[in-house]
């Protein structure tokens, strides 16, 4: 009887060593994310990512293959389904589309849509690396980090800050198709995820993937896969706008090393390579540098392009921004702006220049007017006070073109590093017959002069300059 005690409680040791032995590889030892401050509600984030999952369908080439989509839509459940209860939010809705866009790249939206890019899959050397990157795009939004990193870095609000918010996620090469151009990596990367941020999203990521069925070694291996790859695919394009935090590789297998994959998930290695196959099957695939140039959608106007919106009121074609700035000094020495190389700076009537592309600026005896670009001048001010002076400058604006109309308030703006106000107005234009969108920006000078900057496009084309237009105004630098 006392040996069969002693052999008793030996066992129950044993089990004791192993349970310890096993409870820190699946939940103890694992790292613990600490979620960033953020000042925005969650339905900010869902409204953010909306916003901008509408301009991407609208102008980025979705792919249409059922086959595809659906094993892409699959891989992506899995995941969902395995983040940690903790950073889960029912309110968010993750859905995953397929650009057919050669550049190795993908994105998650705040509150849930993804995409990936056609070159990313074709990139990937096993399912395992694709879900890979997927899982880290879900962790940044289930960690909430678009807005999280909005709460630290946003000071001023130029325009709609979601709207900035929702633009800044897309980055790099996307950013140039839904930001007319604009290198985000959201040359305008005021959001750029920070190295903090993308470790948090690596960890988490190697978290996910491991509870879904997943070796989260697939995830560090990835990522030498991209380096590997991108040199001749457009170059780094997803590490552009995901930087490396430091030791990357290093720092996921560690954590790799702490966790106990799940048994039983699918990992259809003969799906991917048949999804693969279907791939490379298909017609080439257009980089992003292309698609800023084309369109997603069919080019209107029968011989035009897609490269130059058709304009009406007897105007040419407007060629899209390029992707490279030219500075630009004007009023006297009193400021410097850089503006799309492709550009021309037209004359004003002495007090005000315009930056604008061919075929959108129009010579008339009065001066001249324009449908895209930008207008920077100075303006006598009635009053110290900023808000007032340009509240008077706004009524002299609306009074000489009635067709316009403010759209809400002034929001605060950085304009050449000073406190500033945006307002931005919409209405019918007298030159073209269609709806156009013109935001006013302002900030005093020091002799109490009001300087101003104004951008304008018609409502069909605003989207894809705004991105632009914001960095034309964040280069700015006044010299008074």
């Amino acid at each position: 009887m006392h040996n069969s005690n002693r052999r008793a409680h030996a066992l129950t040791a044993l089990l004791m060593a192993v349970a310890v032995f096993v409870t820190p590889l699946t939940a103890l030892a694992q790292t613990r994310i600490e979620v960033p401050k953020n000042k925005y509600k969650i339905t900010d984030d869902i409204q953010a990512g909306a916003q901008a999952s509408q301009q991407v369908e609208q102008q980025m080439p979705i792919l249409r293959d059922e086959a595809i989509s659906a094993y892409v839509e699959d891989v992506g459940r899995r995941l969902v389904a395995a983040i940690p209860s903790e950073y889960q939010h029912p309110e968010f809705r993750y859905r995953f589309r397929v650009v057919d866009a050669r550049d190795i790249n993908a994105f998650a939206l705040p509150g849930g849509p993804m995409y990936v890019n056609r070159g990313m899959i074709e990139a990937a050397r096993t399912e395992g690396e694709m879900a890979g990157v997927m899982a880290h795009e879900i962790s940044h939004v289930a960690l909430r980090h678009a807005t999280a990193q909005a709460t630290e870095t946003q000071k001023y609000q130029i325009g709609s800050v979601l709207g900035q918010i929702a633009g800044a996620v897309i980055g790099g090469g996307i950013g140039q198709v839904i930001g007319a151009g604009s290198q985000i990596g959201f040359g305008a990367g005021a959001l750029r995820y920070s190295r903090k941020y993308e470790t948090q999203s690596d960890i988490l990521g190697a978290q996910i993937m491991a509870r879904a069925g997943y070796n989260p070694r697939d995830l560090a291996n990835m990522f030498r896969t991209i380096e590997q790859q991108s040199g001749g695919r457009g170059g780094p394009e997803w590490l552009s706008s995901h930087p490396n935090p430091g030791n990357r590789y290093e720092r996921i297998n560690q954590e790799a090393a702490l966790l106990r994959v799940a048994p039983g998930a699918g990992r259809d290695t003969q799906q991917f390579a048949s999804v693969q196959s279907r791939l490379r099957g298909m017609p080439r695939a257009r980089s992003m540098e292309e698609i800023a140039r084309g369109g997603a959608q069919q080019p209107q106007g029968g011989g035009n392009d897609g490269r130059y919106p058709q304009q009406q009121g007897g105007r040419g074609q407007v060629e899209f921004p390029s992707t490279r700035y030219r500075a630009y000094t004007g009023g006297n020495n009193l400021f410097r702006i850089s503006v799309p190389e492709n550009w021309r700076e037209f004359g004003g009537d002495g007090s005000s220049v315009t930056y604008a592309p061919e075929g959108a600026y129009n010579q008339t005896q009065n001066g001249g007017d324009f449908t895209h670009g930008v207008m920077v001048g100075i303006a006598n001010a009635r009053s110290n006070d900023l808000n007032q002076a340009t509240n008077d400058y706004i009524n002299d604006l609306l009074r000489g073109n009635p067709d316009l109309r403010a759209q809400g308030r002034a929001q605060r703006a950085n304009v050449g590093g000073r406190n500033g106000l945006g307002v931005t107005l919409a209405g019918r234009s007298s030159v073209t017959g269609r709806n156009e969108y013109v935001t006013v920006y302002t900030t005093q000078l020091r002799d109490g002069n009001l300087f101003y900057a104004i951008s304008i496009a018609p409502d069909t084309d605003y989207r894809s300059y705004q991105r632009v237009f914001q960095n034309i105004i964040s280069s700015i630098q006044l010299a008074d």
